[in-house]
């Protein structure tokens, strides 16, 4: 098989260099083929030399990544984006399950990355679903992405009106009666979604504002009827999240 041909696009010129001087090391199945410093430049050399992956830094001079990504007429390339450590920067992509490398980059890190790189068929459709996300003016609308073994769940977050962890493991329950099972535990759910109307109200519990009738007593009363426990000590917190 013939190395993948990356494009690195990165301003800081010293991490560009590092991260060429990473890949050399990975040279039997990666080639770089070109390295951008800004957005515009990105998109001119991503038309001309036709990377199949490209190593995309989230801010750039002139625009972000995602903008970069939005002047595209067609994403053939698979994309892992790179970022300084920000909270908000991470969990954006791992809501849209982007992969995504931290600044400075590990060694370690980045093979992990490119295994996953090797075995993954295209992630055009997750980067796609991202800008949608991006440009929704309701958080509701966006879509919760979950990769399975089965395939890629995708969720408008007003589809779920609860999540129960179980173990290592995590229930989404639906609008429609129907659950699925997830192999991310409650923290990582909460992690992503404390943000757009969820609340842990409970050990074993995430429930969605949306889809509250009610707080009564200890209990969320759902639309549908369901109630969920709220926890001693989340009480007065849970109170005033609703309020």
């Amino acid at each position: 098989m013939k190395p993948l041909k990356a494009l690195i696009v990165e301003d800081d010129r010293f991490m560009a260099t590092v991260l060429a001087d990473m890949l050399e090391h990975h040279r039997d199945i990666i080639s770089v083929v070109g390295v951008s410093s800004t957005g515009n430049e990105a998109i001119s050399m991503i038309t001309e030399r036709q990377p199949q992956v490209v190593f995309l830094d989230v801010e750039l001079p002139d625009m972000t990544g995602f903008e970069m990504l939005g002047q595209l007429e067609g994403i053939n390339f698979q994309t892992i984006f790179t970022t300084a450590h920000s909270d908000y920067a991470i969990k954006a992509f791992r809501f849209n399950a982007l992969d995504y490398l931290v600044k400075p980059i590990k060694e370690n890190e980045l093979e992990e990355s490119l295994n996953r790189l090797l075995k993954s068929n295209d992630n055009s459709i997750a980067i796609k679903n991202a800008l949608l996300n991006i440009e929704s003016k309701s958080v509701e609308e966006q879509k919760l992405v979950l990769p399975t073994q089965q395939g890629t769940l995708r969720f408008a977050l007003k589809q779920i009106t609860h999540i129960e962890g179980e173990g290592n493991y995590s229930y989404i329950y639906l609008v429609n009666g129907y659950k699925e099972l997830s192999s991310k535990n409650l923290a990582y759910f909460e992690d992503i979604l404390e943000d757009k109307g969820f609340f842990r109200c409970h050990r074993s519990y995430l429930v969605n504002k949306h889809h509250i009738m009610e707080l009564r007593n200890d209990a969320f009363i759902l639309k549908s009827g369901f109630e969920l426990p709220v926890s001693r000590r989340k009480k007065i917190k849970a109170k005033n999240w609703f309020i």
